[in-house]
């Protein structure tokens, strides 16, 4: 078993150290190595219980006295000692509990104040593929708390209010608690008004003096231009209302976009798939492209190959929170002709010979050569 550090060590102080002096250097050390700080880190927590352990001792007068005689034997039930067998460290406590007593409250919480803000609501909403690449107005129904109207929010069919008579309107109670230092005071929200300070003597009866109602409202939502599908927009402070004068939550809006008939979208720029002819693709042609704005002509030069793209600049979506906007692409497919009649195919075959001749079965026929010795294979469309 490993031997124990030195108290005095563990918390990097002189054996002469005041007490407060202790209590800073143990505040200074839980802090850092408290396991909400370091998630999952073993030598953390392993610190974290070794300086609580060490404060444990070093903050008692008569446990410190008896350490400072006879070193960790003094607590070593082995080895003849008092001992307060149990607990983390061995001494009949937890750790953690030494952390909430002397910070007042578990880590990373918040304070116990009467104020608290309010829940965040969420809702979704719908777009066109143009709505998000120009922006809008949309109105969502929103379901929340709101003020009731019938006691103006006080809860008071008078709407007046007197002071708590639980926390004597400060909003909070405290209450005495033991600890392994001492008696310390436990702050908390008072449960009867809330954290409010005010009570009320004539209840409100249609919000049950609670001072706001279930309700859902309509609100309206400006949808900046170039939002994505799956991202959201905040609206700060739309959200549930806070108590005891805390602010309210927020509400989340979130996007859902859905397709355009013909144009893909891709960060901000748009994509699009056009089909050409054998003709428009070896002579070229002017062709009409559709875009977010609008019908443009496009100019197809003569031997487009199939795959070949366009760029067209800036006829993109605006991007968020710019001037900018991105770009369309346009990427061409070739089709090659079907159910040709025989004079098409007459004149593809001229074609064809003029060009070189790449048909080997016409050209082979038209020498009368039935030499091939080979197998036929037909090819399958899959």
């Amino acid at each position: 078993m490993a031997e124990k550090r030195d108290y005095y060590e563990v918390l990097g102080v002189e054996k002469t150290a005041t007490d407060e002096e202790i209590k800073k250097a143990y505040r200074k050390l839980a802090m850092k190595y408290h396991p909400d700080h370091n998630p999952g880190d073993k030598e953390a927590e392993a610190k974290f219980k070794e300086a609580g352990e060490a404060y444990a001792i070093l903050s008692d007068k008569e446990k410190r006295a008896q350490y400072d005689q006879f070193g960790h034997a003094a607590f070593d039930q082995t080895a003849g000692g008092y001992g307060y067998g149990g607990g983390a460290g061995g001494f009949g406590f937890d750790v953690s509990d030494i952390f909430e007593s002397f910070f007042g409250g578990g880590f990373g919480r918040r304070s116990s104040g009467g104020a608290k803000a309010g829940a965040d609501v969420r809702v979704g909403v719908e777009l066109t593929f143009e709505e998000a690449a120009f922006g809008c107005e949309k109105e969502v129904n929103v379901t929340k708390n709101v003020s009731c109207d019938a006691c103006e929010g006080t809860g008071s069919e008078s709407r007046s209010s007197v002071r708590c008579p639980v926390c004597g309107g400060k909003g909070t109670v405290s209450s005495a608690r033991q600890t392994p230092f001492g008696q310390f005071m436990n702050t908390t929200t008072c449960s009867r008004c809330g954290g409010t300070g005010k009570t009320v003597n004539d209840p409100c009866k249609v919000c049950s003096g609670r001072g706001y109602v279930r309700k859902t409202i309509k609100v309206k939502v400006k949808i900046p231009a170039g939002i994505d599908n799956g991202q959201a927009i905040s609206m700060t402070g739309m959200g549930e209302p806070g108590t005891g004068g805390g602010p309210a939550g927020d509400l989340l809006v979130s996007v859902r976009v859905r397709k355009h008939a013909v144009l893909k979208r891709d960060g901000f720029d748009v994509y699009l798939d056009k089909k050409l002819s054998f003709a428009q693709a070896a002579l070229g042609d002017t062709v009409e492209i559709p875009t977010l704005t609008g019908k443009v002509e496009l100019t197809i030069p003569e031997g487009t190959q199939n795959g070949a793209v366009f760029k067209l600049r800036g006829l993109g979506i605006q991007k968020l929170q710019s001037t900018g906007k991105g770009d369309e692409y346009v990427t061409v497919t070739v089709e090659t002709p079907r159910r040709l009649t025989t004079e098409q195919k007459e004149l593809l075959k001229r074609f064809d010979a003029a060009s070189g001749g790449t048909l080997e079965a016409a050209a082979k026929a038209a020498q009368g050569d039935n030499s091939f010795g080979g197998k036929k294979i037909f090819g399958k469309k899959k």
